[in-house]
C-alpha cells in the first residue's frame, strides 16, 4: 500500500503538453480542481498552458461564467516563455465555475479554451492510518456535489474510495467535506494520504530511530545498534504531496492515528506515549520545514481497538499534549465513537457506515469553528 504515494507524486510531473498552432491547451487549472482561497472573498488560480506561435504581441485573457453569467475579460499578467504561459489570476471564492481562456494578437483571436467546474475554497489534507483512508464499512458519496478529491494527477468528485490512501471501502471525508460546503458555501478538496496500518514510526523521516518496532515491519529496519530506524518510505512521498499544492495551498492537516501504536498484541510493539508525541512533533515540524510554512495540524484522539479494548491513555494523553502545548489544533475524539457506529454490529475497529457520518461530522465540529476565527481575523 505505501507505494501508492510515490506513483502518484510521480505522475504530477510527469505529462507536458504538446502544442499546436491555433490550438489553446491548458495544463491549469484541472478540472473539478479548488484551489485554496487566501482570504474569505478570493484566491489566486493558476492559469498555464501553451499555444504554438505565441509572440510579444499576444494578449491572454481569462473569465470565469457562472450560472450563465459571464464576468469581463481579464488580462494575465505576463507569464509567456515560447510557446507557454503560466499566470495567475484572482477570482472570488465560490464556485463551480466555467473558466474560460483566449488568445488575442492585434485584436484577433488565434486560439481559445474552457475548464468546466473549477473552484475555490477550502483544501484539506487527510494523513494517519485505516481510519483516515477507505477502510469504512460503506462506501460514502458526496451529497452538495462541491466535494473534490486530488490524487496528485487529477481532480474528480469525492467519492469512496478516496483517490491517495489506501483502502477500497468508505471514509468520512464526503461527510466532512459536505458539512464544510454547507457552512461555508465554497468547495472543498480532499487530498487523502493515509495508509492503513501504519505506526506514527513508519512515518518519520528516514534515518530517525527508536527502540521497538511497530507490529509491522514493511517500513522500518533494525541496525546493528539493537536500534530500529524508519526506512522513510512514507514521509518523503507524503511531503511532495503537500508540496505539489504550493504554498499556502491547503488549509490543514487532518491526522488521524494511534491505533497501530496503542495497546499492541505483543507489548514490545507498543509505543509509549512520550515517544508517540515526540515523533508526531517531529513528523509536523519537518514537514513543516520541507514545505516553507507553518501548516495547521489537527490531531485526533484515536485509540480505539475492539470492545474491551477501547482507548489507550497514554497515546490520549500523547495526543492532547500536543493541543495543549500549541502544536497542533484539538482534532475529536473518535475513541468515543463505539457501538453500532463501528462496523460488523460494533466488533470491528473501522465505523460503519453510521459511523462514517458521524466521524465526518465530528470532523468539522472542530475545524469548522477554528476556520470561522481565521476568516474573522485575515479576511
Amino acid at each position: 500500500m505505501h507505494r501508492l504515494l510515490p506513483l502518484l507524486v510521480a505522475a504530477v510531473f510527469a505529462s507536458r503538453l504538446v502544442c499546436q498552432a491555433g490550438e489553446l491547451r491548458l495544463s491549469a487549472p484541472l478540472e473539478h480542481s479548488v484551489t485554496q482561497r487566501s482570504s474569505r472573498e478570493k484566491g489566486s488560480v493558476r492559469i498555464a498552458g501553451c499555444v504554438e506561435g505565441l509572440d510579444e504581441r499576444a494578449v491572454i485573457e481569462a473569465r470565469t461564467v457562472v450560472d450563465g453569467r459571464e464576468a469581463p475579460w481579464a488580462a494575465l499578467p505576463a507569464g509567456v516563455k515560447g510557446d507557454e504561459f503560466d499566470s495567475a489570476m484572482e477570482i472570488p471564492a465560490g464556485g463551480w465555475y466555467r473558466l474560460e481562456v483566449r488568445v488575442t494578437t492585434a485584436g484577433q483571436v488565434i486560439a481559445e479554451a474552457a475548464v468546466e467546474d473549477i473552484g475555490v475554497g477550502e483544501v484539506f489534507v487527510v494523513a494517519g492510518q485505516s481510519n483516515s483512508a477507505n477502510h469504512g464499512e460503506v462506501k460514502q458519496k458526496t451529497t452538495t456535489g462541491r466535494v473534490a478529491a486530488f490524487d496528485g494527477m487529477a481532480w474528480r468528485i469525492a467519492e469512496d474510495p478516496q483517490p491517495g490512501a489506501s483502502g477500497k471501502g468508505g471514509s468520512f471525508m464526503p461527510p466532512f467535506g459536505d458539512a464544510m460546503v454547507q457552512e461555508f458555501d465554497v468547495p472543498v478538496g480532499i487530498v487523502a494520504c493515509g495508509l492503513g496500518g501504519t505506526s506514527v514510526r513508519e512515518w518519520l523521516p528516514k534515518g530517525d530511530t527508536f527502540p521497538n518496532p511497530p507490529t509491522v515491519e514493511r517500513s522500518v529496519e533494525r541496525l546493528p545498534t539493537g536500534e530500529w530506524a524508519s526506512k522513510g518510505a512514507i514521509f518523503p512521498p507524503f511531503v511532495a504531496r503537500l508540496k505539489a499544492l504550493g504554498p499556502r495551498g491547503f488549509r490543514a492537516v487532518l491526522w488521524h492515528q494511534g491505533e497501530s501504536d496503542a495497546n499492541q498484541k505483543d507489548p514490545t510493539r507498543t509505543l509509549s506515549g512520550i515517544l508517540y508525541r515526540q515523533y508526531l512533533e517531529r513528523i509536523i515540524r519537518s514537514s513543516r520545514t520541507e514545505i516553507g510554512w507553518e501548516a495547521p495540524w489537527f490531531v485526533a484522539q484515536a485509540s480505539y481497538h475492539v470492545p474491551g479494548d477501547e482507548a489507550s491513555p497514554d497515546i490520549r494523553a500523547a495526543q492532547a499534549a500536543l493541543w495543549q502545548d500549541g502544536i497542533a489544533f484539538q482534532g475529536p475524539d473518535t475513541d468515543a465513537l463505539k457501538g453500532d457506529l463501528r462496523e460488523r454490529d460494533g466488533q470491528g475497529v473501522h465505523f460503519s457506515g453510521k459511523g462514517l457520518l458521524e466521524h465526518g461530522a465530528k470532523w468539522a465540529e472542530k475545524v469548522g469553528p477554528w476556520l470561522k476565527e481565521q476568516l474573522a481575523t485575515r479576511p
